[in-house]
């Protein structure tokens, strides 16, 4: 017979301690750890992933909206994690995405990971308005080991935001009045109504009939207005019953076991609703799967020194210190929830991505504490879009590494603003985290004054293998980069009968929006009767000036004529069709088809452009060192001439002087336009993002000739860092494109160097 013993008592030293193991704190503990701190990661449930994980379920949006926003999918940690998905798991298996985020998490030497441990208990001292949490101490179920974390910095990734609120940390919950922040989504008064919760669950089709007899609890569905209000089919599962909602006028957090119980009674009614009120062919379907933990939108929202709000987010203000983008909607949901009569969803969108300030990461009153995730320091309405994971995971990243910096240089976040925004920004763009309009001023980067050049260039862009002809029912729009001029625009029209085609060029307004802003010109074109004619466009070169920019070329409506799609795709051009209607009835959805963005929908297009041609300067060698890693004005990346017939094409930087290279990174296009995601929303038709390098070699110049320093034969992601075993003394550094994963040119979007 065992021994007695006292229960367990452990201390865990670290530089950074995340709490909390949703994607925002993943992100945060993987940054930081990369930059070399000791991170102890605290989640207090059994897997990773938070409202992602196999346990809740919800789909990872982001910024791209599901499709809405352009060039829009995040990058950095976030971006590793949607790439690996992808790849591994392109049914949307919810248990391979959990693995997905172990396997991230265990990859990183310096982070340690303590799951099923629940913090419940800060050590916190001084005034109020000066805090300084010293510990933290949690629970580890299952174990029976008590906790206790001690950092110099520690991070609140938990949603709910415990950690602060015991901290004494400055926290609102609830809506703002309308005059406070001065936003016109906001009530008339203040109040304590929050966004409700979520379960979901999941159905299959056995293939022999199946009955169902509901439980005692199960609602009668008829009698509520849920069957008018909201769409219920029978082979829907997962978040398309995101609207199975409920809690907002009730404390999400003290009522959590009502609501549940709430949230249950419903699916089990919808469930009974499908399956025996003879409305629906679910004979074969039985449920899968039902969820036991409501997925939580909202709770408290930390007060930093900057409070992001609707204006922010629709003026697309341009923050100094900004470290992150967003591009959801902000997207708010009735007070009543799956009971409101009223649409289950209301959605107001910018033009294109926003920006967020380092300053809603961390706290105003309590100096060690940083925030990432549902909890950061924006209005209501502003988190209606900040609070999706992806968006989430990017502010994590930029917290994990505001932490970094600040424990490793013994200061506190805010004076990391204050004294070091440069390096945080520059930081975090070296890790391939993006922020928006940023570029590259690394000093260390022997690149940067190097000179460029590259086996071929594309200079013209020419989609001439037309897939489908496009009748132009309606009006019709395409983007491509218009750097320094453009030259020769033609487009493939076919019409029935002699017509004219009316077409105007738009600038697009801010470098990261990809809708018509601003007019320029308007053409009227004869066009004969006959298929498939180059018809030119005789526009104005100089229209769009000498800086990289996108032009938005507009084709009217002209039942007589048709364009066609592309049967392949080409980096820095996007086509659009204007008054799409929605697939989501405006009962449960309500977009407001008058928002550009939503005016102007590329859903249907992606990856099938228009066909025309134009001459550009896009795509020069030199944009692998102009400093930006993501479309800003244009794609700035080098794109080669078409590889055929096994031919090689490289791209090359001489540097000002030799030098003992040590570290090369190369960034290769991992076309951020396309919408990924971790469960089943949809499914890409590659494994591989097409335009990825799958083959490639670093070469350095040395004694006389080239020599291989690094390789890769079956590439798939798009940062890779090169750490040489033994530095190399050369002037010239190359990267030569033997293959790709299916694209038709040799794609690379930047070279660092470093000694």
């Amino acid at each position: 017979m065992k021994e007695a013993y006292d229960m367990r008592h452990e201390t865990v030293k670290s530089d950074v301690t995340v709490i909390g193991g949703g994607l925002a704190g993943i992100s945060a503990a993987i940054a930081a750890a990369r930059l070399g701190q000791k991170v102890a990661l605290v989640h207090n449930r059994p897997v990773l992933g938070g409202n992602s994980s196999s346990e809740v379920r919800v789909w990872v949006c982001g910024a791209t909206g599901h499709g809405v926003n352009r060039y829009a999918r995040e990058t950095g940690i976030m971006g590793e994690l949607f790439i690996q998905n992808q790849y591994r798991n392109p049914e949307g298996n919810p248990y391979l995405w959990d693995v997905t985020l172990l396997e991230a998490v265990r990859a990183e030497p310096n982070l340690t990971l303590y799951m099923n441990t629940d913090v419940r208990e800060v050590e916190a001292d001084g005034e109020l308005d000066d805090r300084t949490i010293r510990s933290v101490t949690g629970w580890m179920m299952g174990s029976e080991r008590e906790m206790t974390f001690e950092s110099d910095v520690f991070l609140d990734c938990t949603g709910d935001g415990l950690v602060g609120f015991l901290a004494g940390a400055a926290y609102r919950i609830g809506r703002e009045a309308r005059q406070e922040y001065g936003e016109d989504w906001a009530p008339e008064a203040a109040d304590d109504i929050t966004l409700g919760s979520t379960l979901l669950f999941y159905t299959k089709d056995t293939g022999k009939p199946v009955r169902f007899v509901a439980p005692s609890f199960a609602k009668d569905i008829t009698t509520t207005s849920i069957p008018l209000k909201r769409v219920i089919r029978s082979g829907d599962s997962g978040c398309h019953y995101w609207w199975i909602e409920w809690g907002g006028e009730l404390d999400t957090v003290h009522e959590n076991e009502r609501i549940r119980d709430e949230l249950w009674s419903v699916i089990y009614g919808i469930w009974d609703y499908i399956k025996n009120s003879g409305k629906f062919e679910a004979e074969n379907m039985t449920l899968e799967w039902v969820g036991s933990i409501p997925g939580k939108r909202e709770y408290r929202r930390f007060l930093g020194d900057t409070i992001l709000t609707q204006n922010d987010v629709i003026s697309q203000r341009p923050f100094e210190d900004r470290i992150a983008f967003g591009g959801w909607s902000i997207d708010l949901h009735p007070p009543q929830g799956m009971y409101a009569t009223e649409s289950g969803s209301k959605h107001l969108h910018a033009d294109g991505i926003y920006h967020i300030p380092f300053g809603s990461l961390y706290s105003r009153n309590v100096g060690n504490l940083l925030f990432a995730g549902r909890n950061v320091s924006a209005s209501h309405v502003a988190f209606g879009t900040t609070r999706v994971m992806a968006t989430c995971a990017v502010m994590g990243e930029a917290a994990g590494v505001g932490a970094a910096l600040s424990a490793s240089k013994g200061i506190t976040p805010r004076e990391l603003r204050e004294r070091h925004l440069t390096e945080l920004q520059q930081t975090m763009l070296r890790m391939d985290a993006s922020i928006i309009g940023l570029r590259n001023e690394d000093p260390a980067d022997l690149a940067r004054t190097g000179t460029v050049t590259a086996s071929s260039t594309m200079t013209q862009i020419r989609l001439d293998r037309p897939a489908e002809e496009y009748r132009l029912t309606s009006d019709v729009g395409f983007v491509f980069p218009a750097d320094g001029g453009f030259d020769g625009l033609q487009i493939l029209v076919s019409a029935s009968d002699a017509t004219s085609l009316n077409v105007e060029l738009w600038d697009t307004g801010r470098p990261e929006n990809y809708v018509p802003a601003g007019f320029k010109q308007a053409l009227t074109i004869p066009v004969a009767a006959g298929v498939n004619q180059w018809v030119e466009v005789p526009a104005d070169r100089e229209l769009f000036g000498d800086e990289p920019c996108n032009a938005f070329v507009i084709v009217r409506a002209n039942e007589a004529a048709s364009l066609h799609t592309s049967a392949v795709p080409v980096t820095g051009v996007l086509a659009f069709e204007r008054g799409v209607k929605p697939i989501v009835s405006s009962d449960l959805e309500d977009h407001q088809p008058d928002q550009p963005v939503i005016e102007w929908s590329m859903k249907r297009l992606v990856r099938k452009p228009f066909c025309f041609a134009v001459g550009t300067k896009a795509f020069a060698p030199d944009k692998v060192i102009d400093g930006y890693v993501r479309p800003y004005g244009g794609p700035h990346l080098w794109v080669s001439q078409p590889l055929a017939d096994g031919r090689e094409e490289w791209v090359e930087i001489t540097l000002e002087e030799p030098a003992d290279v040590r570290e090369v990174h190369i960034t290769f296009n991992d076309d951020v336009n396309e919408d990924l995601i971790n469960l089943h929303h949809h499914e890409t038709p590659f494994l591989v993002i097409p335009e990825v390098a799958k083959s490639y070699e670093l070469q350095a110049w040395a004694s006389g000739e080239w020599i291989t320093v690094a390789s890769d034969g079956m590439n798939r992601t798009r940062k890779k860092i090169h750490t040489l075993g033994k530095p190399v003394r050369t002037d010239r550094v190359r990267v030569v494109v033997k293959e790709t994963n299916g694209g038709e040119h040799a794609e690379v979007i930047e070279i660092r160097i470093y000694e």
